[in-house]
């Protein structure tokens, strides 16, 4: 029966070949999505060599990061953010993958206390055009990108670090690379006028290979680490 060491052990050198295909210099760092598993499953894994972690639910990530504060995780945000929610998560996060509007980068930043160091932020596109996917619509996103990146003049709490998407739930492999294609062509054009822009984070477990090759270099992976949820969460399946 695989292990979760196993299974990290597998994905790297997954990685590393997809990597050496792609021929994009930037190393890839792989965020392992820890939503719905346990606390020793999440121990495993950063005994595997796993700092890197994703949460998609305020509250259950509070929890985890409570019990887990003597390992030097960085904890990544991966969900929808309600404003009501804000200062939670810039009091307790490393990064968030999901900002797509100005207001909610007012609240972080304002929430975002003075002895840390700026919260880590990646804009979220909607690269499907789904209704159900939170993000910037990928035919609009130059425009609405270039507004988000002026009001960061004004956040000096937040560090722009790049831009994020989860590609369509679909069978068709070449939507799924055309999705990818947009992304990285959006994130070259935000890399030549950001300097801070360095992360490009797409691809899950079961498209992190294709991602890879297309240019990302931030890959978030659960299931393929953890195997199946023991807790029942909604959302997306990383």
């Amino acid at each position: 029966m695989p292990t979760i060491s196993s299974n990290i052990a597998r994905i790297n050198e997954s990685i590393l070949e997809a990597a050496a295909i792609s021929n994009f210099p930037e190393k890839v760092t792989l965020v392992a999505v820890s939503k719905g598993h346990s606390f020793d499953k999440i121990i495993e894994a950063f005994n595997a060599g796993i700092i890197n972690f994703g949460e998609n639910y305020l509250q259950e990530a509070l929890n985890k990061k409570l019990h887990l504060e003597e390992f030097a995780i960085q904890w990544h945000f991966l969900g929808p953010i309600q404003s009501n929610k804000c200062r939670l998560i810039a009091e307790n996060f490393d990064w968030v993958h999901s900002v797509d509007r100005i207001k909610v980068m007012k609240l972080l930043n304002d929430f975002r206390p003075s002895n840390a160091p700026p919260l880590n932020i990646c804009i979220q596109i909607n690269s499907s055009g789904e209704d159900t996917k939170s993000g910037i619509a990928m035919n609009d996103a130059q425009s609405h990108l270039m507004n988000l990146v002026s009001a960061l003049k004004e956040l000096p709490n937040l560090k722009l670090r790049g831009i994020m998407s989860i590609p369509t739930n679909t069978e068709s492999s070449e939507q799924v690379i055309n999705e990818f294609k947009s992304m990285y062509m959006l994130y070259s054009k935000l890399k030549n006028q950001i300097d801070t822009v360095d992360t490009l984070s797409m691809g899950m477990s079961n498209d992190f290979k294709p991602a890879i090759e297309h240019g990302s270099n931030l890959v978030r992976i659960g299931t393929a680490i953890f195997g199946a949820r023991a807790m029942k969460t909604q959302g997306d399946d990383n």
